[in-house]
C-alpha cells in the first residue's frame, strides 16, 4: 500500500460522512488492487446510508470474481449490518454464482433489515427452476413484521411472477388474519403492479371485515 493509499483509506473512516463519500467515491473510481477488503470491512460500520450506498457503488467496480467470494464470505459475519449489506451489494452485482450462498437462514433471519436484503439479493440472483423453493420460503413469512416489512416480502414476491399464485391461494386459507391480509394484498399488487401497496392492504382487510365472510371467496375471483 503506497502512500496516497494509506490516506485515502483513513479518510473512509473521517469524523464527516462528506469526506468519507468522497473517499468511497475515489476508491471506486480508482480500483485499485487491495481496496476491495478495505470496503467490505467499512460496509459492515459505516452508519450514513449514502455513504454506504457509495462503497456498494466502489465495489461493483471491481471484477465479480474478485468481490463475490469476499462477500459471501461476509454473510457469515455476526453483525447484522455486515450481513445486510453485503447482500445487498451482491444483488447489486447481479453475480449469479453467490446464489447457493443466499441460504434458508438468510431469508429468515431474525434481523429485519438483513431478511430484506436478502430477500431482494434471491429475487436478483435465483435460477429459474429455483423459483418455486424461493416461493415458498417467501410465502412462509407473509404477516412478518411491519408495514415496511411487508412492502418488501410483497415485492420480492411479486418480482418472481406468476409462479407465487399457488402459494399465495394456500396463505389466504390460513387462521391467522395477518397472513390472508399480506396474501391478499400481495395478490392484488400481482395483478395490478401499479397499485398502490396501502391501498391494496385496505382492501385486503375489507374483503375480511367482519359480515363480509362470503367477500373472501369474491376477492379471491378478481
Amino acid at each position: 500500500m503506497n502512500p496516497p493509499d494509506t490516506k485515502l483509506f483513513g479518510a473512509l473512516s473521517a469524523d464527516d460522512p462528506s469526506t468519507r463519500l468522497a473517499a468511497a467515491l475515489a476508491v471506486g473510481t480508482q480500483a485499485r488492487p487491495g481496496s476491495v477488503e478495505v470496503l467490505v470491512a467499512r460496509c459492515a460500520t459505516e452508519p450514513d446510508f449514502f455513504v454506504r450506498e457509495m462503497l456498494t457503488w466502489a465495489l461493483t467496480r471491481y471484477p465479480a470474481e474478485v468481490t463475490v467470494p469476499r462477500l459471501v464470505r461476509e454473510l457469515r459475519s455476526e453483525g447484522a449490518q455486515a450481513r445486510s449489506q453485503a447482500l445487498h451489494t451482491l444483488s447489486k452485482i447481479g453475480d449469479t454464482s453467490a446464489w447457493p450462498a443466499i441460504t434458508r437462514s438468510l431469508l429468515h433471519d431474525a434481523d429485519d433489515e438483513v431478511a430484506r436484503a436478502a430477500w431482494r439479493a434471491a429475487v436478483v440472483l435465483v435460477p429459474t427452476e429455483e423459483k418455486s423453493v424461493l416461493t415458498a420460503e417467501l410465502a412462509a413469512q407473509l404477516g412478518r413484521g411491519n408495514r415496511d416489512v411487508w412492502l418488501s416480502l410483497t415485492r420480492a414476491l411479486v418480482a418472481l411472477g406468476d409462479v407465487i399464485l399457488p402459494a399465495l391461494t394456500a396463505a389466504t386459507a390460513s387462521d391467522d388474519s395477518t397472513v390472508v391480509v399480506h396474501a391478499r394484498a400481495t395478490e392484488l399488487m400481482l395483478r395490478d403492479p401499479d397499485a398502490g401497496f396501502d391501498d391494496a392492504v385496505e382492501e385486503a382487510k375489507r374483503c375480511l371485515a367482519p359480515g363480509l365472510e362470503r367477500a373472501r371467496g369474491q376477492c379471491a375471483d378478481r
